[in-house]
């Protein structure tokens, strides 16, 4: 791999031109494709085959009118006043909705008697012709523009995300990181043109595959969620990857190395390891499509297809650039710097000393201390985003508390019933008997009948949970109904199937849920084989799986007490707990996995190195991590500014997306793979690098080292040297 790399890096450099013409050119397809061809994305999610899905597949056969998208608006009239008062203005609100292209209908609070007892607050129901997905900007913008009347006649007027129709936006919040990032690269490398190289390529990848991503919304369902976590991948592992490039290019020349043989060294050497590091997080990314779950398959696959890109660029244009940049690379600072007698020595050599001094120490305080953040993952709720977990003071988070405060929580996120009545029986007595059977179910507070089909064959009911969407209580309620089927058929005659949205997120969070453990035994199966494989080890894979299934479970732990728990809420915007987006684990084990290894093979391949030109076991670990800490810690600064700046996002998936990460890496980087690593590398001595000569024969040379290419282009140099016959 790395004498490929070494030519593929020789090969860019002389045709830099070219290279850079061809990334231009794939960028200006993608934002064109993006303009063009861009759909909408969803913040709905739906898996096939649950409980929920196949009484809504079965609604939309027998009653399609009723299975489409369902919205509320909510009617608050000012103080002093009533609704009553302001019955004339609701109404033509509602007749000009009913009006609106995608409306099946439109029901006034005032026929479904959904009023407070104070008359102030009314509740009114649209009902959409087509799924959530489909439900067009211009149809909610209709609406939202004939709600303007009440809102001028001094009501209060708000509605739920169905009609708000406001996706995950990327605002310039998230420029914080990249800010920080770019302060970061000056610092690391006291050259802007070394530092905005890496900004410069990544910003290239990011906008490829978001462009790309963009452009297939029109043929592929995709969540609102995914492009922002590709562009939050993208910028992370894109800086990255051309900062250990850039930084191994600088190092060999301020060795006195010729420019054009250090950049092809560069990729040959780092390059390598890039590519393993980008193949294991694309691996992991990739490998979220084995839970079965499609907007989770989609999410993955879209963030690994953004990670691809940023290897390839770190490869081909990276190279390419250093080619046009040349000398310039390295400062005369920077040279001066390096000549320069009785420099100071570096940190990292300081630290590795430390740690290896007091292994056990280091060892027994990490574990302690990240067993004591991970307690909160114990009390772990998984849910997906509703409208109270929207952001204060937004349209859909106002529907919510005024609905809860009029109603009651559970007509924040009602429950659907399909029934299949009995034959030979008048549908409105199957219909009374089947209300008074589900009325007396333990916590349902209202049970209402929404419509019968023509043939009279089958109906739907809204059933009103005595709690809110997102609690424990409603999802046993959901449990307990579908436990009674047998019961309501034998009392009823009818045939039951619950569904509706709150129903079909319960299902998507416990579907997440039961592919977790599975998920994880992949992970874990395969980080095993590709660090023996990088590192011809055995102990090696084991104490790396260690430590990131310790990162993992402290980042649960973390994210719980913020998020769930509402600890330090004030300080990142949590204005109340609420359960963890039910997909979040399952992502963050595949994405931490993946940026873990990266940290592992930089750091570990130093040590290895050292190792095998001679070094004992701890002057190894001492050597391969002084050489090492520097680029690392400023790619885990880079990479945790990044996520980091995706915290003060107003959407709360992201918000708690980027603490997770930021969290995450921050505590791989610096607490497992800069502390905990060369501590038990330490301890295990020369067992570390033991491994079976069995595995050994079998096992394929990767060369993440660049020992052949070390050993080819020595053998070139001295073939060289050789004085040719004449």
């Amino acid at each position: 791999m790395a004498k490929l790399l070494y030519r593929l890096a020789h090969a860019a450099r002389r045709r830099r031109g070219l290279v850079l013409g061809i990334w231009l050119l794939v960028l200006a397809v993608a934002g064109i494709g993006a303009l063009g061809f861009a759909g909408q994305t969803t913040n709905q999610f739906s898996i096939p085959g649950t409980e929920s899905q196949q009484a809504l597949d079965h609604l939309k056969d027998k009653l399609p009118q009723a299975a489409g998208a369902s919205g509320r608006i909510v009617f608050a009239a000012p103080q002093g006043r009533t609704l009553a008062q302001e019955q004339q203005t609701i109404d033509g609100v509602i007749a000009q909705i009913g009006k609106t292209e995608q409306v099946a209908g439109a029901f006034s609070p005032f026929v479904t008697q959904a009023v407070s007892q104070d008359g102030r607050i009314g509740l009114a129901q649209v009902q959409f012709s087509v799924s959530p997905p489909e439900v067009k900007e211009s149809t909610k913008d209709a609406i939202k523009n004939a709600v303007q009347a009440a809102s001028n006649s001094g009501m209060e007027v708000a509605y739920s995300q169905e009609i708000a129709g406001e996706m995950v936006a990327i605002g310039a919040t998230e420029g914080i990181g990249v800010v920080i990032a770019a302060i970061v690269l000056v610092l690391t490398f006291g050259s802007l043109v070394a530092a905005g190289l890496p900004l410069l390529t990544a910003l290239v990848g990011v906008g490829i595959g978001i462009g790309g991503l963009y452009a297939l919304t029109s043929v592929i369902d995709m969540s609102s969620t995914a492009p922002v976590l590709a562009l939050m991948l993208g910028l992370a592992v894109g800086i990255d990857y051309a900062l250990f490039i850039v930084h191994r290019h600088r190092k060999q020349v301020l060795g006195g190395m010729e420019v054009n043989e250090s950049i092809a060294r560069a990729i040959g050497t780092a390059g390598s390891a890039v590519f393993f590091a980008g193949l294991t997080v694309i691996i992991a990314l990739v490998g979220l499509t084995v839970v079965g779950i499609p907007f989770l398959s989609v999410m993955g696959l879209a963030a690994a297809a953004t990670v691809a890109v940023a290897v390839l660029l770190a490869l081909t244009l990276v190279p390419a650039i250093l080619g046009f940049v040349g000398e310039r690379i390295v400062s005369e600072n920077a040279r001066a710097k390096a000549t320069a007698p009785e420099q100071k020595e570096a940190f990292g050599y300081r630290w590795g000393r430390a740690v290896a001094k007091r292994p056990i120490t280091a060892l027994v305080l990490i574990v302690v201390s990240l067993g004591a953040i991970a307690i909160p993952a114990f009390s772990l709720e998984m849910g997906l985003p509703d409208d109270s977990t929207a952001p204060e003071g937004s349209p859909q988070q106002r529907a919510n508390a005024l609905v809860t405060e009029a109603f009651g929580p559970g007509f924040s996120g009602p429950l659907v019933v399909v029934a299949d009545l009995p034959s030979g029986v008048n549908p409105q007595q199957a219909l009374g008997a089947l209300v008074g059977k589900l009325s007396s179910v333990k916590d349902v507070t209202r049970v209402v009948p929404a419509g019968v089909s023509p043939d009279g064959t089958t109906a739907v009911l809204q059933l009103i949970p005595g709690s809110g969407p997102s609690t424990e209580a409603t999802k046993d309620l959901v449990s307990r109904l579908r436990e009674l089927t047998g019961e309501v058929k034998s009392q009823t005659g009818s045939t039951i199937g619950v569904t509706g949205q709150t129903a079909l997120n319960i299902d998507v969070s416990q579907k997440l849920s039961d592919a977790l453990p599975t998920y994880l035994i992949v992970i874990v199966g395969l980080s095993l084989i590709l660090l023996a494989i990088m590192f011809r080890s055995i102990l090696v894979p084991i104490k790396a799986t260690a430590g990131f299934l310790l990162t993992v479970a402290a980042s649960i732990g973390a994210v719980v007490a913020i998020f769930q728990w509402g600890w330090l809420g004030d300080l990142f915007g949590i204005t109340h707990g609420s359960p963890i987006i039910s997909f979040l684990p399952i992502l963050m084990t595949g994405i931490l996995f993946g940026l873990a290894m990266d940290y592992e093979v930089f750091l570990v391949s130093g040590m290895r190195e050292a190792f095998v030109r001679g070094d004992t076991p701890k002057e190894a670990v001492v050597d391969g991590l002084g050489h090492g800490a520097r680029v690392v810690t400023a790619a885990a600064l880079i990479m945790t500014a990044v996520f980091f700046g995706f915290v003060f996002s107003h959407d709360t998936v992201i918000k708690s997306m980027g603490f997770a990460l930021a969290f995450g890496v921050m505590i791989d980087a610096f607490v497992i793979r800069m502390t905990l690593v060369p501590a038990l590398m330490t301890l295990f001595g020369k067992a570390a690098w033991w491994f079976p000569r069995l595995l050994d024969r079998i096992t394929p040379n990767v060369d993440v080292e660049g020992e052949t290419l070390a050993r080819h282009i020595g053998q070139q140099e001295r073939h060289e040297k050789v004085p040719q016959p004449v």
